[in-house]
């Protein structure tokens, strides 16, 4: 038995995401691994030790008992009290227990992904403890570790990658949250149509339709005359939707044209982590 065909772009995406995290942090210096990232209240050090964590619990390894400070500003829900415990509790390795540690964790992950004949509806543990398809799981930590590598790239001044495997993951998992944002959060009025239009490495024109009964789909065929067009480059849209930066922040990088009030309530509600 080998992988699932469903499971193998999954797979493949992680693995260049992880190669390309440890090359960027291998030579680093101790200050280094304390640069700030664009994921909010994480370091070069919190990352990494978020990607590790992660990779673990998808190896089925035990969560660390440990108690988080009442100091950390930028927890406040139970989901990123979750994440916060494998980050935590790696605060103050040094480099080398870092990268060591990695290694070792990318090591065990390639070995499991080698051995992997489950089915992709298989339930798995996901965050929180709530179970969720092995597929589902495969195909978030795929996005999740390109987004942390674009975090590090960033915090480290070496862009790319902005079309590798992980960037496909990542689009086509953004997209799959259009409706909720156009529809039920910025709540764009019934019988409408807003479109996206994305340039860049990663390119795409999308449409999500509001139908008469306030419901949204995402659809691939333009729009004659939409109610708000929004036009922005793919890694401008990646942060957005990330919550790495603000609508404010790279207001110069997006274009809009229509109903300005609904495309502000779009950008205000673009953000689709947690």
């Amino acid at each position: 038995m080998s992988l699932h065909p469903t499971l193998q772009p999954y797979a493949d995406a992680w693995a260049h995401s992880v190669e390309a995290i440890s090359e960027l942090v291998q030579p680093l210096v101790e200050g280094d691994w304390n640069r700030r990232t664009p994921c909010p209240g994480w370091s070069v050090r919190d990352v990494v030790s978020h990607v590790i964590g992660m990779d673990c619990e998808m190896l089925g390894d035990p969560r660390p008992i440990h108690t988080l400070p009442r100091d950390l500003f930028h927890v406040t829900t139970a989901h990123q009290r979750y994440m916060e415990m494998q980050v935590d509790v790696r605060r103050h390795h040094t480099a080398p227990e870092m990268t060591s540690e990695l290694e070792y964790t990318i090591i065990r992950r390639n070995r499991q992904l080698r051995n992997e004949s489950r089915d992709p509806g298989t339930k798995v543990r996901g965050p929180l403890g709530v179970e969720i398809t092995l597929e589902e799981a495969m195909r978030y930590r795929a996005f999740d570790i390109w987004v942390h590598e674009q975090d590090l790239r960033t915090a480290l001044g070496r862009p790319g990658n902005l079309d590798s495997p992980g960037a496909h993951v990542t689009r086509d998992y953004l997209l799959d949250a259009l409706p909720e944002v156009v529809a039920t959060r910025a709540e764009a009025p019934r019988s409408s149509a807003i479109v996206f239009d994305v340039h860049g490495p990663v390119e795409f024109l999308r449409t999500v339709r509001v139908d008469i009964k306030g419901r949204g789909t995402l659809e691939t065929t333009p729009a004659l005359g939409p109610v708000v067009s929004l036009s922005l480059d793919w890694e401008t849209y990646v942060r957005l939707a990330c919550g790495r930066v603000s609508p404010e922040a790279v207001a110069d990088r997006v274009k809009t044209e229509g109903d300005q009030d609904l495309a502000a309530a779009i950008l205000k509600n673009f953000v689709v982590t947690k």
